[in-house]
């Protein structure tokens, strides 16, 4: 029973090693043979490094000790490091030809496995984890291949004004530790990886005026390359290389435009009346403020330059009356010198220089409101019995303006009457005027407006007043 127990657990043994099977069988006599582990041998050689740059890359010097060798069968076995199985070289001069550089970047092993007859599963595409059958492998040797190495690249960020004034970039070092490859340059480009420079060396990056590239980003990096790279041009993006190359990390460079500051206050509503109305209580913030010259603009809101206060005491002595209805802008401007353009009657448009401009604060000129009549019209019949309209009301919502009245007029603006209050435009006899048409108006106005008179004409006001919509009285 012992005998039979030991038989049994030899067996177990057998079919569930993974990678060293064994075999065991009774004699005709009862006996029982001893288990045949299978010995691949000993592999020698490598380890094996190399760069994957589009040269080719072979192992050499691999011998195998076959001293202790069994098995009817031989071959060896090259897997990547999870044993998926990519190659089945017959023999050590089949393994020396194998480029391995045609992997790409990573890791291979390379075994010898001797085998029985019936061994499944030994076929490209495979996993080592799969074979089922007798058979043996050696230690491996490992092959790695290694991607191309740009090296890492000190120094910056930087950051500086387009100003016209140049600016160089200094410092930059570059840890070439791990650099590989046959070629080397230096790579500028914008934020979208667009080459906009191949300096060749640092003395040529540090070369480089990138005040002349204006506002933006620019990234520089150092550049290994395997001979026949495309796509390595000017104009071209990174994405569109092709061959064997890596990319070191980047330096930033960041060019700012000229910055003038913000400005706070306001917003203003004016009313034009003849009054003066002065803006105050702006204020500049001046924490990131960069340029020689400074000023304020003063534009419509098409950005035509109305006036150029040079600092805010004169910004709030401007009268924004006299402007007449309309919106003003007020903004801060911070330019170099050499800018042209500056000149009331232009537009900011035509700026041509380095300036930059703050946001703007809004000056809103109203004409004076006289409000909205409501009612009518009203049809009457000229047959001498008074005729008095009624029902008239004046919305005030944006009535604005010092002094009031209703105005009537014939349907050519002749004034034929000029009753102060809603009460005396309802007491007027329409009748006692004859047959043809009145129009009834509000009037807003300020002190000093001449023409107002009967007899006179509406079209010949002159001063500031605004006339309401008109309701229609026919007298047939």
């Amino acid at each position: 029973m012992n005998k039979l127990k030991t038989v049994l657990q030899v067996c177990i043994v057998s079919a569930s090693l993974a990678l060293i099977t064994t075999s065991c069988e009774n004699d005709d006599n009862g006996g029982i043979e001893e288990p045949v582990e299978i010995n691949a041998g000993i592999l020698s050689g490598g380890p094996f490094t190399f760069t994957v740059d589009g040269i080719i890359d072979m192992v050499s010097g691999i011998t195998l000790d076959a001293s202790e060798l069994t098995g009817s069968i031989q071959n060896f076995v090259i897997t990547d490091d999870e044993k998926n199985i990519l190659g089945l070289p017959p023999t050590i001069e089949a393994v020396e030809g194998v480029d391995f550089d045609g992997a790409g970047v990573g890791s291979c092993y390379i075994y010898h496995i001797s085998y029985e007859t019936g061994l499944l599963g030994l076929e490209m595409g495979g996993t080592l984890d799969d074979l089922i059958g007798d058979f043996g492998l050696s230690n491996f040797l490992t092959v790695v291949r290694n991607g191309l190495n740009a090296g890492i690249l000190n120094g910056g960020p930087f950051e500086f004004i387009v100003d016209g004034s140049p600016d160089m970039v200094s410092g930059i070092t570059l840890d070439s530790a791990l650099l590989n490859g046959d070629n080397q340059t230096y790579v500028i480009t914008d934020e979208q990886n667009n080459i906009l420079g191949l300096p060749p060396a640092l003395e040529n990056v540090e070369g480089v005026d990138f005040d002349g590239a204006g506002a933006g980003v620019c990234l520089i990096w150092h550049l290994t390359y395997a001979n026949g790279l495309t796509g390595l041009e000017e104009g071209n993006n990174v994405s569109d290389f092709e061959g064997g190359y890596a990319l070191s990390n980047s330096i930033t460079v960041t060019r700012n435009a000229l910055n003038a500051g913000i400005i706070a206050g306001g917003s203003f509503e004016f009313t034009v009346d003849g009054n003066p109305d002065m803006v105050s209580g702006i204020v500049l913030d001046e924490t990131d403020l960069t340029g020689t010259n400074q000023t304020y603009v003063i534009t419509d809101d098409q950005n035509n330059i109305l006036g150029l206060p040079p600092a805010l005491e004169n910004v709030e002595g401007v009268d924004f009356d006299g402007a007449g209805a309309g919106v003003c802008l007020i903004w801060h401007l911070t330019y170099e010198d050499g800018l042209t353009g500056l000149v009331a009657g232009n537009n900011v448009s035509d700026l041509d220089g380095f300036y930059g401009l703050s946001n703007s604060i809004q000056v809103t000129r109203k004409s004076l409101d006289a409000g909205t009549l409501e009612g009518g019209p009203f049809n009457f019949i000229v047959d001498g019995t008074p005729d008095m309209v009624n029902g008239i009301t004046l919305n005030s919502a944006n009535l604005s303006g010092s002094n009031q009245t209703y105005v009537i007029t014939d349907n050519n603006l002749n004034i034929l009457g000029l009753p102060p209050a809603l009460v005396n435009l309802e007491a007027v006899d329409f009748d006692g005027a004859g047959v043809g048409t009145c129009l009834i108006w509000h009037l807003t106005y300020e002190d000093g407006l001449a023409g107002l008179e009967m007899g006179m004409n509406a079209a010949d006001l002159d001063g500031f007043f605004d006339l309401s919509n008109s309701i229609i009285v026919t007298r047939d």
